[in-house]
C-alpha cells in the first residue's frame, strides 16, 4: 500500500484567465486540463489515492470523468485544501495546482527521493532579476520563486492549517507553525497557467480534438386556459399560455436539453427544478442564458440549432425569423446557424386536437480552440 496521497487543486474560478472559460476545463486533445493533469500524475507512481477539489459546482459533472475522488473545494486555496486533506490517510500527501500542468520527471522524482527530509519538500527558482519590494531594492541572491507540487508530511500540513492565517502554498503554512522545509531545484518549464498567454508557453499541452458533440432534446407543454404565450424566446398572438413551471416555452426547453445533452451536462430538470420556487414563472430566456454560461464556463462552443415545432396551433410562420435572431442572441452566434421549423400533426393526437404543443431540438458543439485565442 502507498505511504502517499496526491491532492490536485483545481476549485479556482480563473478570474484572471481573460476568457469565459474556467481554465481547468481546457481541452488537452479530448481531456479538460484538470483530468490530463490527474492522469499524468497516475502514470508515473501509484498513489494510494488522488483527490481532486472542485467547485461545488462541478463535481457532478466531473464524476463522470473519472474515477479519482472528486470532493467540494471552497472559496479560497486554503480551505480547497483543508477539505481534501479530510479524505487523506497516508503519512504523506503530495498537493499541486491543476494550472501547473507540466510538471517534469526530474522534478517529480527529485520530491520523491527527498519525501521524509523534512516537513515539506518546495521546488524552488533563484531569482536572476533585480527585485524591487516597496520601491527598495532587496537582496535577489536571499529570493526564491516557490513552485508546486509540494510533499508535506500529512499531520505536520492539517497541523499548520489551523490558523486563520491565508497562506498562498503549503510550504508557508508548515514554515509558520515552525515546521521544517527543505528546498529542491524548480523547473523553469513548469509554468502555471494564470493568463491565455501562459498556454502557449508549455510545450506539453496539446490543442483540443476537432470532434462535433450532437445532443438532442424533446419536450411538449399543454396549453394553459389563460395567460401569455412564449414560443422560441418570441410573444406568440394567441388567446392562451402554456401550464408549466417557468412561463412554459417549450421550444427553449426543447433547446435546453438539446445543449445540455450535447455537452453530457444532463438535462433541463437537473439544472433547474420543477419543485424549486425561484424558477415559478421564470422568463426561459433566463434558463437558456444560464445554460449556455455554464457551456461557455466548461470549454464549449455552440455550432449549430435546429428546432422542430408540432403545432396544430397556432400558425407560426410569420414568428420564425424573430424566434432565429433571438435564440442568436442569446447564444451568441450567427442567426444563419439558427433553423426553425414548423409542422402541424395532421389533427392527430393531442397537439392536432389542439391541446398542446411539442418540439424537436438538435444542437452540435465543439471544444473552444485554445490555441486561438
Amino acid at each position: 500500500m502507498s505511504d502517499l496521497t496526491l491532492i490536485l487543486l483545481a476549485a479556482g474560478a480563473s478570474t484572471r484567465f481573460k476568457i469565459n472559460v474556467k481554465k481547468q476545463w481546457l481541452r488537452i486533445q479530448d481531456k479538460p486540463l484538470w483530468e490530463f493533469v490527474a492522469q499524468n500524475f497516475n502514470k508515473r507512481y501509484t498513489f494510494d489515492k488522488i483527490i481532486i477539489a472542485a467547485p461545488y459546482e462541478d463535481v457532478t459533472f466531473m464524476d463522470t470523468f473519472t474515477d479519482f475522488l472528486i470532493v467540494a473545494g471552497a472559496d479560497t486555496r486554503q480551505q480547497s485544501l483543508k477539505n481534501a486533506l479530510t479524505h487523506v490517510a497516508t503519512p504523506y500527501v503530495l498537493v499541486s495546482d491543476i494550472a501547473r500542468p507540466c510538471i517534469g520527471d526530474k522534478l517529480f522524482n527529485d520530491l520523491l527521493q527527498a519525501k521524509g527530509h523534512a516537513d515539506c519538500i518546495v521546488p524552488a527558482i533563484k531569482v536572476h532579476d533585480t527585485v524591487v519590494y516597496d520601491n527598495q531594492t532587496i537582496d535577489r541572491e536571499k529570493t526564491l520563486r516557490i513552485q508546486t507540487p509540494q510533499l508535506s508530511k500529512t499531520n505536520a500540513l492539517i497541523q499548520a492549517l489551523q490558523s486563520d492565517t491565508q497562506y498562498t502554498d503549503e510550504s508557508s503554512a508548515i514554515a509558520a507553525n515552525k515546521g521544517s522545509r527543505i528546498f529542491i531545484d524548480g523547473d523553469d518549464k513548469a509554468l502555471k497557467v494564470t493568463t491565455v498567454e501562459d498556454l502557449k508557453k508549455l510545450q506539453c499541452l496539446k490543442a483540443p480534438h476537432s470532434v462535433t458533440l450532437i445532443g438532442n432534446g424533446f419536450d411538449v407543454h399543454q396549453f394553459d386556459t389563460t395567460g401569455t404565450m412564449y414560443l422560441g424566446g418570441v410573444k406568440i398572438d394567441h388567446d392562451v399560455g402554456f401550464l408549466a413551471h417557468s412561463d412554459g416555452d417549450v421550444a427553449l426547453h426543447a433547446l435546453i436539453d438539446a445543449l445540455l445533452g450535447a455537452a453530457g451536462l444532463g438535462d433541463i430538470g437537473m439544472l433547474f427544478p420543477d419543485n424549486d420556487s425561484r424558477y415559478k414563472g421564470i422568463d426561459s430566456k433566463i434558463l437558456l442564458t444560464r445554460s449556455v454560461e455554464k457551456l461557455h464556463r466548461y470549454g464549449f462552443i455552440i455550432n449549430n440549432i435546429d428546432l422542430t415545432i408540432i403545432a396544430q396551433t397556432p400558425k407560426l410562420q410569420h414568428y420564425k425569423s424573430d424566434m432565429r435572431k433571438t435564440i442568436a442572441s442569446i447564444l451568441q452566434i450567427s442567426p444563419s446557424k439558427i433553423n426553425v421549423k414548423a409542422t402541424t400533426t395532421e389533427y392527430l393526437g393531442f397537439i392536432g386536437r389542439k391541446e398542446g404543443v411539442g418540439v424537436l431540438a438538435s444542437a452540435s458543439l465543439s471544444y473552444l480552440n485554445w490555441k486561438d485565442t
